[in-house]
C-alpha cells in the first residue's frame, strides 16, 4: 500500500504532456499532426483511463482500510516562511478522481464524434487535457495555496473553453463575462487564506485545522475576524460552484461546446466550489455564522435557479439553471453539517447531469443537420417537438436524466436528494418548505424540456424548411459507423478511408479536410470501415452516431445504479452500513456531530419521508404534462406564451394574468440579474470613471497646466519689457504711474465720501 501511494504524486501530470506535445507538434509539424489528430484522442483517453484505474484501486483501499495518507515536501524556505507542496488521499480525493476520470473519458469519447467538423478539434482536446490536468491537481492538494494555484489554472481553461468559437460575439462576450465574475470570488478566496496564514501561520490543512480549532475553543482569536476569513473562503466557493450572487456567469457559459457544459460545467469544475467547502468544513463547522450564511446562500441559490429554468427557451440554458438549483442544494446540504448527504449528491448529480448535457447536445447535433449551424435555432424548445421517434436512442437516455433529477425512484438523484430534505426538516422547517417546493418545480422544468423537445408530432418548422433543403452529413465515429445494416466490425489501423469524389485517400495524405456550410459533412476516422464514405441523406433529425450513443449508454447505467453506493446494506454483523459511509469514515470522524451517522437505519422514516417526495415530483410532472400536453396545429400553438397564459388562466382562475405574466417575465429575464450588473455596476462604474478622468484632465492637469500658461505669459511679457530700450522702460514707467494716480484719486474720494 505504501509502495502504491509513492506514484500517486505523478497522477495530475499523467495528462500535461498531451498539451505539451499538442503545441510542439502543431508548430513543428502542423500539416502531419492535423491528418493524425485523432491520434491525440487515443492517448489522451488511454491516459486518463490509467488515472482511473488507479483512482479505482485508491477508492477500494480507502474502502478496506480507511486510512488517510499525506506527502509533503518543501518547495521554498525563507526565514520563517515555508512554502510547501504535496498530495493528500483521503476518502473526499478518492471520491473525487473517480467523478472526474469516469466522466472525463465519456466526454472525450463523445467529443470525438461531436467536435469531428470542427478546424479547432486539436485545441479543443488540448484545453481538455490541460482542464483535466488542473482539476486532478485541485483535488489531490494538500494546502490552501497549492489549491488555489490549480484554482485559477482550472479557470483559464473555463475562459479559453467556454470561448472557444472566440469568432462569435456571444462566445467571446461569455468567457469574459465568466472570468471576470470569477475574479470576484477568486479575490476573496486569495484574502482569505491570507488571513488564515496570518491567524495561523500554516496553509497546511492538518495544522490549518486544528489551531483553528483550538484557537476558536480557547477564545485566543477574534471571532469576527475568523469568520470574515472564513466568508471570503466562502466567496471562491460562491463564484466558483455560481451560487448567489455570482452565478450570472453559468447559463452564459452555454456558449461553449455541448461537451465542455457535460464536464465542466456540470459534473466537475462547478464542483470544485462544493468540494473546497467539504474539504473545508472541519475548519468552518467551529464557526456557526458561516454554516448558516452556507445554508442561506444554498437554500438561495436553489430557489432562485429552479424558478428561473421554468421559462427558459434553449435546452441549455434550461440545463445550466438546473445544475445551478442542484448546486444550491449541495450547498445547503453543507450548511446543515450533512458532509456524507452533500458528497452523495454530489456524486449523482454528475453522472445524471453529464446525461443530460450529452443528450442535449445529441439533439443539437441532430438539429444542425436541418436548421443548419445556428445555435439560436438548433438550441431552442421553440422548434422542437416529436423528436422520440428520430431520435428513440437519446430520446430513452434523456428520460432517464430527466427521471433521475425529478427524484424518482430506483435513479441516482432519489436516494440523495430524499436525504437532504429529510434533513432539511432537522434544521430549519422554513428551509425545508422551500426544499420541497423546489424539488416539485425541479419536476416540473425538466418535464417541460423533455416534452417540447420529443413529444407531440414532428415539428412543422421541420416538415417546411427540409422540403426546400435537404442536408447531407457523413456518419462518423471513433469506434465504428452505424450503417444501414448495423455497426459494422471490419477495422483497419492502415488507412482513411475518405469519400472525396469517390477516391480513398492514404492516411499519411496531406491535403486537409473539407469543411463545408452543413458542419458535419468532414469524415476522418481512425478506423477503416468497409463503405465508410456512403453519404446519407436526412430530411428530418436522425440519431447520432455510435459513438455518442456508446457515452450515454454508460452514464445512464450510471444514473441507474450509482445510487446503491448510498443503500444501507446489512454485513456479517448486522450493522446497516452503505458503501459510500464506509468510505467516508475517516472524513467523517472529523465532524463531531456527524459520528452518529451509523446508528441505524429507520425503514418506516425513510418509506415515509420517501413517499412525501416522490409525490411532490409526481405532482411537478402531473401538472408539466397538463400544461405542456402535445398539440399538433402549428407552430404558434406549440409553445407560445399567449397560448400558454390563456390556458392557465382558463384552469386557474382564482390567478390573474398579471401575476403569472409577472413570474413569466422574471424567469424569462434571468430574474433581471444582468439588467441590475449592467445599470447599476457597469454603468456605475464607468460613471465613477468618467468622473475621475473628468476630474483628472480638467482640474488636475488643468490646474498643472494653468500654472505653465501664466508663467509663459509672465516670460513673454517681461521679454518684452527688458528688451535694453529706453523707450520700452520710460512706456512703462508712465503706464504703472498712471495705474497709481487713478487708484490715489479714487481711493481718496471714497475715503471723502
Amino acid at each position: 500500500m505504501q509502495y502504491t501511494y509513492q506514484y500517486l504524486r505523478i497522477i495530475p501530470f499523467i495528462l500535461l504532456p498531451v498539451p505539451i506535445l499538442i503545441g510542439v507538434a502543431l508548430l513543428l509539424f502542423p500539416t502531419a499532426t492535423k491528418d493524425l489528430r485523432r491520434m491525440w484522442v487515443f492517448l489522451s483517453i488511454f491516459l486518463l483511463s490509467i488515472v482511473m484505474i488507479f483512482s479505482t484501486y485508491l477508492f477500494i483501499q480507502e474502502k478496506n482500510n480507511t486510512s488517510i495518507y499525506l506527502s509533503i515536501w518543501s518547495w521554498t524556505i525563507n526565514n520563517d516562511f515555508s512554502l510547501e507542496f504535496g498530495y493528500l488521499v483521503d476518502p473526499l480525493t478518492s471520491i473525487m478522481l473517480i467523478l472526474i476520470t469516469t466522466v472525463g473519458i465519456m466526454v472525450l469519447i463523445y467529443s470525438d464524434n461531436y467536435m469531428s467538423h470542427d478546424q479547432g478539434y486539436l485545441r479543443f482536446f488540448a484545453y481538455m487535457s490541460f482542464f483535466n490536468t488542473s482539476m486532478l491537481g485541485l483535488v489531490t492538494s494538500s494546502n490552501l495555496i497549492q489549491i488555489y494555484f490549480f484554482w485559477e489554472l482550472v479557470g483559464m481553461c473555463s475562459y479559453l473553453l467556454i470561448g472557444f468559437w472566440f469568432t462569435r460575439p456571444t462566445a467571446a462576450n461569455a468567457c469574459q463575462k465568466a472570468f471576470v465574475t470569477n475574479r470576484v470570488g477568486d479575490f476573496g478566496l486569495l484574502l482569505g487564506i491570507l488571513g488564515f496564514y496570518w491567524i495561523t501561520g500554516s496553509l497546511e490543512f492538518r495544522d490549518l485545522f486544528e489551531i483553528v480549532n483550538n484557537l476558536v475553543y480557547n477564545n485566543e482569536v477574534h471571532f469576527l475576524f475568523a469568520s470574515l476569513c472564513a466568508c471570503l473562503l466562502f466567496a471562491g466557493a460562491i463564484a466558483k460552484s455560481a451560487q448567489f450572487p455570482l452565478h450570472v456567469w453559468l447559463p452564459d457559459a452555454m456558449e461553449g461546446p455541448t461537451p465542455i457544459s457535460a464536464l465542466i460545467h456540470a459534473a466537475t469544475m462547478v464542483a470544485a466550489g462544493i468540494f473546497l467547502i467539504a474539504r473545508l468544513l472541519p475548519l468552518l463547522i467551529v464557526l456557526p455564522y458561516i454554516m448558516n450564511l452556507i445554508a442561506f446562500i444554498g437554500i438561495i441559490t436553489l430557489l432562485l435557479g429552479t424558478t428561473l429554468a421554468l421559462a427558459q427557451k434553449d435546452i441549455k440554458r434550461s440545463l445550466a439553471y438546473s445544475t445551478m438549483s442542484q448546486l444550491g442544494y449541495m450547498m445547503f446540504a453543507l450548511g446543515m453539517g450533512s458532509y456524507r448527504t452533500a458528497l452523495f449528491h454530489l456524486i449523482t448529480h454528475a453522472y445524471s447531469k453529464a446525461l443530460l448535457f450529452l443528450g442535449s447536445g445529441s439533439i443539437i447535433h441532430s438539429m444542425e443537420t436541418i436548421v443548419g449551424y445556428s445555435p439560436d435555432k438548433s438550441q431552442s424548445l421553440v422548434l422542437m417537438g416529436g423528436l422520440r421517434k428520430q431520435v428513440p436512442i437519446t430520446k430513452t437516455s434523456f428520460l432517464v436524466g430527466t427521471l433521475s433529477l425529478c427524484g424518482i425512484p430506483p435513479l441516482g438523484c432519489f436516494w440523495s436528494k430524499d436525504e437532504i430534505l429529510a434533513d432539511s426538516w432537522l434544521y430549519s422547517p422554513i428551509f425545508a418548505i422551500i426544499a420541497c417546493s423546489t424539488a416539485g418545480l425541479t419536476a416540473f422544468y425538466m418535464f417541460r424540456i423533455y416534452l417540447l423537445t420529443f413529444e407531440g408530432h414532428l415539428n412543422v418548422y421541420f416538415q417546411t424548411y427540409s422540403g426546400k433543403k435537404k442536408r447531407s452529413v457523413y456518419s462518423i465515429s471513433l469506434w465504428g459507423r452505424e450503417g444501414k445494416k448495423g455497426v459494422k466490425k471490419k477495422f483497419s489501423l492502415l488507412l482513411f478511408l475518405i469519400r472525396n469524389n469517390d477516391k480513398r485517400i492514404p492516411f499519411f495524405f496531406k491535403q486537409k479536410n473539407r469543411i463545408n456550410s452543413n458542419g458535419r459533412s468532414m469524415t476522418v476516422p481512425f478506423f477503416t470501415i468497409p463503405n465508410f464514405g456512403t453519404k446519407n441523406i436526412f430530411y428530418y433529425p436522425h440519431e447520432s452516431d455510435n459513438t455518442m450513443i456508446f457515452t450515454m449508454l454508460i452514464l445512464g447505467l450510471f444514473t441507474l445504479f450509482i445510487g446503491v453506493i448510498g443503500i444501507p446494506l446489512f454485513n456479517r454483523k448486522g450493522l446497516q452500513l452503505d458503501i459510500l459511509s464506509k468510505v467516508l469514515t475517516p472524513s467523517i470522524n472529523l465532524l463531531p456531530q456527524n459520528k452518529k451517522i451509523f446508528a441505524g437505519w429507520d425503514w418506516y422514516e425513510f418509506i415515509t419521508n420517501a413517499t412525501f417526495s416522490v409525490s411532490i415530483s409526481s405532482c411537478g410532472i402531473l401538472i408539466a404534462s397538463f400544461l405542456y400536453k402535445p398539440v399538433y396545429s402549428s407552430l404558434e400553438n406549440l409553445y407560445l406564451f399567449n397560448s400558454f397564459v390563456k390556458s392557465i388562466s382558463n384552469k386557474l382562475k382564482f390567478v390573474g394574468e398579471k401575476i403569472i405574466y409577472g413570474v413569466y417575465a422574471w424567469a424569462y429575464n434571468r430574474g433581471y440579474f444582468d439588467f441590475f450588473y449592467i445599470s447599476f455596476l457597469t454603468q456605475g462604474i464607468r460613471f465613477f470613471a468618467e468622473v475621475c478622468n473628468f476630474f483628472d484632465r480638467r482640474i488636475i492637469d488643468g490646474i498643472t497646466n494653468g500654472f505653465g500658461i501664466a508663467s509663459f505669459l509672465v516670460g513673454e511679457t517681461f521679454k518684452y519689457v527688458g528688451g535694453g530700450r529706453i523707450s520700452s522702460y520710460l512706456l512703462v514707467y508712465v503706464f504703472y504711474i498712471l495705474i497709481f494716480l487713478v487708484i490715489l484719486i479714487c481711493g481718496g474720494n471714497l475715503f471723502f465720501l
